[in-house]
């Protein structure tokens, strides 16, 4: 399953003047994410406001941005929700577009147990050819998906391509790495500060937000551990940490929003109940992105 890439980026969604969903942009944003790095991008995740978008939405992106980029980036779709329906017929939906895979997220909220999550996920595996990515993120979902119900999922359903872990807990990474049922399961990490740790234990890819804007170095770190080149590697993880801390201040995407604006983009603001960019933070980030400015 590794063909979906290894630097993935979970690109941000442009509002127009009125608020709606600017497609076009939202085209432009992830050719130049390709062009700057990137094997591929989620639409619709968290850092694409996922949960502020209505299905219309979602589906008129996954449309034309699989369509733009054609072969050279992979498109996967944020179609998992805390409704097992709802997620199976947006699977089914963006699968009819042409979309290369699915992220399928732990439901958030409603705290399912290990049990209902291999039911929801499992509900929705069946319901599509797609490969699926299971995003693991209890700090925004409340809920945790232990290792040994991912292994069950991947070894029941050949359709898990991998999972996005951002517990940033190093001894959960290790058990999945361990128990993962078949070799073709893919592990990326889903914390850009974590990538390098994750590497050294066996990890494979990112799906990043800091991809937006350093897309070219996250690669050239990941291309210069492979080749045993660990100092290399560690230098750019640090010369990177101010950044990504800065755009994690506060709840992402407002941050890599912002920044990307500052690149050219017409992104707009947030959706509610997202908030503005402080004008403390813009001053602090402002620095720190410049250098990887196009």
């Amino acid at each position: 399953m590794k063909q979906l890439g290894r630097i993935l980026t979970a690109m941000i969604t442009p509002f127009d003047a009125s608020g709606a969903v600017d497609v076009a942009e939202a085209v432009r944003v992830a050719q130049f994410l390709v062009e700057r790095g990137n094997d591929g991008v989620v639409v619709a995740g968290s850092t694409g406001e996922g949960n502020a978008l209505e299905t219309g939405e979602k589906l008129a992106m996954f449309g034309a941005i699989k369509k733009a980029l054609g072969s050279s980036g992979t498109v996967i779709a944020g179609t998992g929700g805390n409704n097992t329906r709802q997620s199976i017929e947006l699977t089914k939906a963006a699968e009819q577009l042409g979309v290369d895979a699915v992220l399928l997220t732990v439901p958030a909220y409603v705290k399912p147990t290990q049990d209902g999550m291999l039911a929801h996920f499992g509900a929705i595996l069946e319901a599509t050819a797609l490969p699926a990515v299971i995003y693991n993120i209890p700090g925004r979902t409340a809920a945790n998906m232990l290792p040994a119900t991912f292994t069950e999922l991947s070894r029941r359903h050949a359709n898990v391509a991998g999972i996005k872990e951002s517990t940033g807990d190093v001894n959960q990474f290790t058990a999945i790495l361990r128990e993962r049922a078949r070799p073709d399961v893919t592990f990326w990490s889903g914390d850009d500060y974590i990538f390098l740790p994750s590497l050294a234990i066996g990890g494979y890819g990112l799906i990043s937000v800091a991809g937006h804007l350093c897309g070219r170095e996250l690669r050239a770190m990941a291309d210069a551990f492979d080749a045993g080149d660990v100092a290399t590697a560690a230098r750019i993880h640090q010369d990177l940490t101010p950044l990504i801390a800065a755009l994690f201040t506060i709840t992402n995407p407002i941050p890599v929003k912002w920044a990307l604006g500052t690149y050219g983009f017409a992104v707009g603001p947030c959706r509610s109940p997202l908030s503005a960019m402080p004008d403390t933070l813009k001053a602090t980030l402002e620095p720190l992105i410049a250098p990887y400015r196009p």
